[in-house]
């Protein structure tokens, strides 16, 4: 209850802290049920068990899935991000071979110095 015991620091400050922690905790569920929903290596009675694990046990249920499949999370969200950059180079007509062609015509400008066009030409061939 807020300001149950009057106007003082120490209560606005839990008041704050709870506010927090709920708002934390509620970012979390959605973030759970947002990889559980987008999950494909896991069955339909897998995702219902977790969904009324997280729904029955909140706190319990949030903390769980993130400790046993935390990293998976992770690995998922690269994978995602990994797709959705190249569907998006697909779409812009991104080709390797057009960027490092830009590089070097800078590089023959004089616009960029070797170092650089070593380096760039190095982190395009990693991102690719």
């Amino acid at each position: 209850m807020l300001f149950a015991g009057g106007f003082s620091f120490a209560n606005f400050f839990m008041d704050v802290l709870t506010l927090f922690v709920f708002v934390l905790w509620f970012w979390l569920a959605i973030s759970v049920f947002g990889d559980l929903f987008r999950r494909e290596d896991m069955s339909g009675w897998s995702k219902a068990l977790w969904v009324i694990g997280v729904i029955l046990f909140p706190y319990v249920g949030v903390l769980a899935y993130m400790i046993f499949q935390g990293k998976g999370i992770s690995e998922r969200n690269v994978t995602r991000i990994q797709q959705a950059r190249n569907e998006l180079r697909n779409v812009a007509g991104f080709s390797l071979a057009d960027e490092i062609e830009k590089l070097d015509r800078l590089k023959v400008s004089g616009s960029i110095t070797d170092e650089e066009f070593t380096r760039l030409r190095a982190r395009l061939l990693r991102a690719a």
